[in-house]
């Protein structure tokens, strides 16, 4: 069949890290049925029942069988808006400050084709998601890493970023509760952030993908609660992390007016909006009920204390993380990140994201995913005490 060439665009895109992570699991899957899987990021509970049911109601409703408006119902806007206010009191206009996203992780790569021209320069956590460097190729822009240190409590140091490189930024990424550390900001970072965005005309932009998933009773600060934070950037949200609502593919910006303005008008070109059912459910979850959610968390910091025990327990010094369903722990002396995981793959069929596969600073950790039933951690602990390494 005659191959076609790939656009020099597609061609420069990061390569898929974990896709070679996958295969590797396949591998051990064929030999072994037992394989315990941490490295993932998907939500392993349902998605609560009454976000359901208004999903089924919905569907049955007509007007939702034409097309939506291009930049989503009204209603679910307004239930973004109530939503904010409720939850960290901040005042947002429906129509200018909020945008409909096809899931968080669009958003987080429209947003570099939005404001990035070639050569731009955008500022990045290392390590951090790997999809915003997925968005900032797809600009032809280029990337400057914010190291992200454990004595530092992985916040980046923005004194450390040179003069130049603030004066060439348009962009900069923060993340917390942080993929892949599962640390938290502090109201302190985020008002640099704002001074900086302010002082150098950077866009702050702020992925909020684990708002909701704060432990020992210290809720996670959203970015627009700092006073001038609208001015400077945008906050983005997913239904994935706080709804277990990953496979519905909903999510939102939040923030600047002529940002949310881009993120529109570059979905007006790729989409038709979002199924109305879908929508109305989102609406659902964010003004209904939130009992679910604080029992998500309560499940989530009960495991994050069952598996960091049972592996303090086997001499393997690792620190509970303090947000996200994520753990990041450091890898034993004379292991690289991803020797390390290859070693608890195979012999001790657990796996674990090696540290690198998230950037240069992500080297000499690992992260697993708290997204098992703690018996399944307590026994993954169990199988990585028997290799006798600690």
């Amino acid at each position: 069949m005659k191959q076609f060439t790939q656009s020099d665009i597609l061609a420069n895109l990061p390569k898929q890290f974990f896709a070679k992570l996958v295969k590797k699991v396949e591998k051990v899957k064929l030999v072994h049925d037992d394989v315990i899987n941490l490295g993932q990021g998907n939500p392993d509970q349902p998605t609560p029942a009454h976000i359901i049911k208004a999903l089924q109601q919905s569907a049955e409703n007509p007007k939702y069988h034409k097309y939506s408006p291009f930049r989503g119902y009204s209603f679910l806007k307004e239930a973004v808006c109530t939503y904010y206010k409720r939850e960290y009191g901040v005042d947002l206009d429906p129509e200018t400050e909020v945008a409909v996203l096809f899931g968080a992780k669009a958003g987080l790569v429209e947003i570099s084709q939005c404001l990035l021209n070639k050569d731009d320069v955008a500022l990045v956590p290392d390590p951090g998601y790997p999809d915003y460097w997925s968005g900032i190729s797809l600009a032809q822009a280029k990337m400057e890493f914010m190291p992200l240190l454990e004595e530092n409590e992985f916040l980046p140091d923005f004194s450390k970023i040179s003069e130049a490189s603030l004066d060439q930024a348009k962009l900069m990424f923060l993340n917390y509760p942080n993929n892949p550390t599962g640390a938290v900001a502090t109201r302190e970072l985020f008002e640099e952030a704002v001074a900086l965005g302010d002082q150098h005309d950077i866009c702050i932009v702020h992925d909020f993908a684990y708002g909701a998933i704060g432990f020992e009773g210290k809720k996670p600060i959203s970015f627009l609660e700092i006073p001038g934070a609208k001015n400077v950037g945008v906050e983005m949200m997913t239904m994935s992390k706080t709804y277990n609502m990953a496979g519905w593919r909903i999510g939102f910006a939040v923030g600047n007016t002529s940002v949310i303005e881009a993120l529109n008008m570059i979905q007006d070109h790729y989409h038709c909006s979002l199924f109305g059912g879908i929508q109305e459910a989102a609406a659902e979850a964010l003004l209904g009920s939130q009992v679910c959610v604080e029992e998500l968390v309560a499940t989530y910091e009960k495991r994050r204390d069952t598996f960091i025990q049972a592996l303090q327990e086997i001499g393997w010094d690792v620190k509970a993380p303090m947000g996200s369903f994520f753990a990041w722990l450091p890898v034993p002396e004379g292991y690289t990140s991803e020797e390390f995981a290859d070693l608890l793959l195979e012999k001790a069929r657990v796996v674990v994201a090696p540290g690198n596969g998230f950037g240069t600073y992500g080297e000499g950790y690992v992260r697993v995913g708290l997204l098992s039933d703690e018996e399944i951690l307590v026994e993954a602990a169990k199988r990585i005490k028997e290799l006798k390494i600690f």
